[in-house]
């Protein structure tokens, strides 16, 4: 096993393991070279978690998303410019999907022009070097890295490098990326794309983002760890405006999305979480009707997530309701309301609620009987008789998960400590040491 391949293997979750183990499978039998690309590649290499994956072969995806339909993953959603597909795998993972392609764009922030390319042509036309890293899970060239723009280098100098001089004019939204992977890496711009970044600002090349690019930002966005620092960081660099003039103010809601944040460092950094509905919640709470109405409209935003956004409010409070209950006694009983519960709706609460109780037993979940719950591994349900991958597996499993939390020994009270003995008086004592001469 190569150096990558271990490096891989430490960095993502069982189940992320298993989705890329079942990509090599399906694009081995279809004859397709493989690669992980991107986020999931810089993630890894800069030491931070990986959300999600990212794969890219030198055909056509859309047969291979097919395949994999059928091994039970399911189809999020499609791109037939770029040819990609978006996949839910079992356990939450998700992962792209794409053609190794060159983009080409006639005009500053237009449709490029899509063309088939081999990994080192795709490589080389991404946004930032860091972004422009890939590995081969190919069994020929299993665990090599292929890196044209020496991405690597950049990730070691924790530094951000557009890979085109005129990267900024063909896809001016990268304006926006570029300050949210300051953010969230926590890296320095270097001086040559941060002179790029002002001549494309200067060039007005920000009147250039269509609305289906600040729409599909706005969604990375929302999906942010650090999702008040970023907005704060794109207030301070005016850009917040291109969403709502009236978020340049007081109405950027910074005190929600700083709870909201907090919220996210208590949850597990694998916690899976429908971004959007909270995220929108929270900023177009200072907003009136009509500002909210030309937000949705400059970022092009769905319906199906404007109606999602509308149905949080009633699922927290049915959510709190639950959770509030005396009825809940056991460990178990709150571990089952919230590992079934969506999970914007539990950081919802942790926003919204001013329950203390609900605060605590969302603190406990995350913090005493989420961890406890991974206690329970697959191997010790097999050991008890079940076989792996049969209808009752799933209910041993959790049976035991339940037991174990309700078995969990209380912490014991510390021992008081032994009362001090009594002063002596000066009598007692007796004459001390003499003083030396």
């Amino acid at each position: 096993m190569s150096d990558y391949m271990f490096m891989l293997e430490s960095h993502l979750s069982t189940e992320q393991f298993r989705v890329v183990g079942e990509m090599q499978k399906i694009a081995a039998a279809a004859g397709v070279n493989l690669f992980l690309t991107g986020g999931a590649m810089r993630d890894m290499l800069g030491g931070f978690p990986v959300r999600d994956l990212d794969f890219t072969v030198e055909t056509n995806p859309l047969k291979l998303g097919k395949a994999l339909e059928k091994a039970g993953a399911t189809a999020v959603s499609t791109d037939d410019l770029r040819k990609a597909v978006e996949l839910r795998f079992p356990g939450g993972v998700t992962a792209e999907l794409a053609m190794a392609r060159q983009e080409r764009y006639p005009k500053p922030g237009g449709r490029p022009q899509v063309t088939p390319a081999a990994i080192h042509e795709d490589l080389r036309s991404r946004d930032f070097t860091v972004n422009a890293i890939a590995l081969s899970l190919n069994r020929a060239s299993l665990g090599l890295p292929i890196d044209p723009t020496n991405g690597v280098g950049d990730i070691e100098r924790k530094e951000l490098r557009a890979i085109h001089n005129y990267s900024f004019y063909d896809d001016p939204s990268r304006m926006l990326r570029l300050i949210r992977f300051k953010i969230r890496l926590g890296y320095a711009i270097d001086e040559r794309t941060k002179l790029q970044y002002e001549n494309a600002r200067e060039a007005e090349m920000l009147t250039k983002i269509s609305p289906e690019a600040l729409g599909a930002e706005l969604r990375h966005i929302a999906a942010e760890p650090l999702v008040a620092d970023v907005l704060k960081a794109l207030e301070e660099e005016k850009l917040i405006g291109l969403y709502s003039p009236a978020l340049e103010g007081p109405k950027l809601n910074l005190g929600g999305f700083q709870k909201l944040q907090k919220a996210r460092q208590t949850a597990p950094s694998d916690y899976r979480v429908h971004a959007m509905p909270l995220f929108l919640t929270i900023l177009f709470e200072k907003l009136n009707a009509k500002e909210k109405s030309a937000l949705i409209k400059a970022a092009e935003l769905s319906r199906q997530e404007i109606n999602a956004t509308q149905k949080m409010e009633a699922a927290a409070k049915k959510l709190e309701r639950d959770l509030k209950s005396a009825k809940l006694q056991k460990p178990s009983q709150l571990y089952q309301i919230l590992i079934k519960a969506p999970g914007e709706l539990v950081l919802c609460l942790m926003v919204y609620s001013d329950q203390r109780l609900v605060q605590d037993r969302i603190k406990n979940y995350f913090g005493k009987y989420l961890p406890a719950s991974l206690e329970i591994t697959d191997e010790m349900v097999a050991a008890s008789g079940v076989a792996p991958g049969t209808p009752k597996f799933a209910g041993a499993k959790e049976k035991m998960i339940l037991a174990r939390l309700d078995a969990r020994p209380k912490k014991p009270a510390p021992e008081p400590e032994p009362p001090p003995p009594p002063p002596m008086s000066s009598f007692a004592r007796g004459p001390g040491p003499r003083a030396p001469r």
